[in-house]
C-alpha cells in the first residue's frame, strides 16, 4: 500500500482526528442553523406590509358598512313616513290640495288638508327639507335630518262630493323628490318617490 495512503486511513481512524472532524462539523452545523440580520429585516418588512394592507382594508369595509347603514336607516325613516302618511289619508275624508279644506281639486299643489278617521283637520306639508304633518293644532315632523326633501307636490283629483256631479273617487298622488344622507359620512343617495291615496269612504 503506497504511504500517502496508509497515512490517510492512519489519520482517519485516529482518535484525535476523529474528534476535531466533529468539532468541525459541529462548527459548520451551527454556522448554517438560526437567521442572519438580513433576514429577519426583512421577514419583519414584509409581515409588516401585509399587516398594513390587511388593517387598510378592514378599516374600509367598516367604513362602507357604516355608510350602507346609515343611508338604511334613512331610506327606512321615509318609507315610515310616507306609510302614515297614505294611511291617514286613505282613511280620511274631505280632500283638499292646500292649507285648508275646501280648496278642491289641484295639478302641484305644496300642501295637502282633509279631515282624518277622528274627524280631525289635519294638514301636510313641506317644512324647510323636513315632512310636517299638522293635526288640528299640533305640528310634527315625520323625517329625520338625514332625509333632506327638496320638492313636495300634490294632484288632488275628485275632491268634491258627488252630490256636486263629481262622479270620480277622491284620490291624491304626492311626488317627493330630495336625498338621503349618511350620518358617519357625506355619502348621499337622491331619491324621487311617487305614492298616492284614494279615499276608502264613500265620497257622496
Amino acid at each position: 500500500m503506497p504511504l500517502q495512503i496508509l497515512l490517510l486511513v492512519m489519520s482517519n481512524t485516529h482518535p484525535r482526528c476523529s474528534l476535531i472532524c466533529r468539532l468541525k462539523k459541529a462548527e459548520n452545523v451551527k454556522r448554517h442553523s438560526g437567521f442572519t440580520l438580513i433576514e429577519l429585516i426583512v421577514a419583519t418588512g414584509v409581515f409588516a406590509l401585509v399587516m398594513l394592507l390587511a388593517s387598510g382594508a378592514y378599516l374600509m369595509m367598516i367604513s362602507l358598512n357604516r355608510q350602507a347603514q346609515g343611508l338604511a336607516t334613512g331610506i327606512d325613516n321615509l318609507s315610515f313616513a310616507l306609510e302614515t302618511m297614505t294611511r291617514d289619508i286613505r282613511t280620511g275624508s274631505k280632500y283638499s290640495c292646500g292649507p285648508a279644506l275646501g280648496l278642491g281639486d289641484c295639478t302641484g299643489g305644496t300642501s295637502f288638508s282633509f279631515v282624518n278617521e277622528a274627524g280631525v283637520t289635519t294638514t301636510y306639508n313641506l317644512s324647510g327639507t323636513a315632512l310636517q304633518q299638522m293635526v288640528g293644532t299640533t305640528q310634527s315632523v315625520l323625517t329625520e335630518p338625514a332625509v333632506t326633501i327638496t320638492s313636495l307636490v300634490f294632484y288632488v283629483y275628485g275632491s268634491a262630493p258627488a252630490s256636486a256631479g263629481d262622479r270620480q273617487q277622491a284620490h291624491v298622488t304626492m311626488i317627493i323628490s330630495g336625498q338621503v344622507s349618511s350620518s358617519a359620512s357625506k355619502v348621499s343617495q337622491k331619491f324621487t318617490i311617487e305614492t298616492g291615496a284614494t279615499m276608502r269612504g264613500s265620497d257622496i
